[in-house]
């Protein structure tokens, strides 16, 4: 099966198209940015469906990452995602940041637990720790940091994503240091390939994953206190 992964939810406007046949990537790209995705993201997609030698229409899934992460880099790929999975006539599944930047690195180390780490700003992380072997001990969050230096308690982590080195500069003294400390702006393309292949699209719907509102308020409460215009 050939597949589309789409992944614009944090620093990153990344795709790819994963034939799991053979095993093999067969085209990707990806372009650090922290703004930009909706103009970037339609002709990155293009050259990469072009590169790959596919068509839409020959694709079987399309995986695009549902967050957390950037409320309109979010919009921007799951709307790409949907709209090409309607025109292509095929399913589309969605996948978290979280759990692609767990999967290589469960894939790598079973012994160790594995932490992913966003920033969420204000102090804060969404954070998902699972086992070594992808089994989960804290569930999808957004906890203070405070908070979530208590990872330490499952043992020396493997810390992943793009707030590692802040969880890892808040490390408890007397806790048992990280195994590994792997930041990294956005997960692996790739792997959003392969979660995508692995789940189904009744049980990974391609919709956002919010953990928490977003932080931007609606007009009318900036407006609420605002001084009406006098009248003419």
């Amino acid at each position: 099966m050939l597949i589309l992964a789409i992944d614009t939810a944090l620093d990153a406007c990344a795709a790819a198209v994963l034939d799991t046949q053979t095993g093999e990537l067969i085209a990707q790209e990806s372009l650090a940015m922290k703004r930009g995705h909706a103009e970037a993201l339609m002709p990155l997609i293009g050259r990469v469906i072009a590169t790959s030698g596919a068509a839409f229409t020959g694709l079987g899934r399309i995986a695009v990452t549902t967050g957390p992460g950037s409320f309109t880099g979010l919009r921007v790929g799951l709307s790409a995602a949907r709209g090409i999975a309607l025109a292509a006539n095929i399913p589309v599944v969605g996948v978290t940041t979280l759990a692609a930047y767990a999967a290589p690195v469960v894939s790598q180390n079973a012994e160790y637990p594995v932490v992913s780490a966003i920033d969420a700003r204000h102090d804060h992380v969404y954070l998902q720790v699972v086992s070594g072997n992808g089994s989960a001990l804290v569930r999808p969050c957004v906890a203070p940091m405070s908070e979530a230096v208590d990872a330490w308690r499952f043992g020396a982590p493997h810390i992943v994503g793009n707030a590692a080195n802040l969880l890892a500069e808040g490390w408890p003294s007397q806790a048992v240091p990280p195994f590994k400390v792997e930041p990294q702006a956005a997960p692996d393309i790739a792997w959003v390939g392969w979660l995508g292949a692995a789940v189904s699209p009744n049980t990974a719907p391609a919709r956002p994953f919010y953990l928490r509102a977003p932080d931007a308020k609606p007009a009318k409460e900036h407006l609420a206190g605002a001084t009406p215009p006098a009248s003419p």
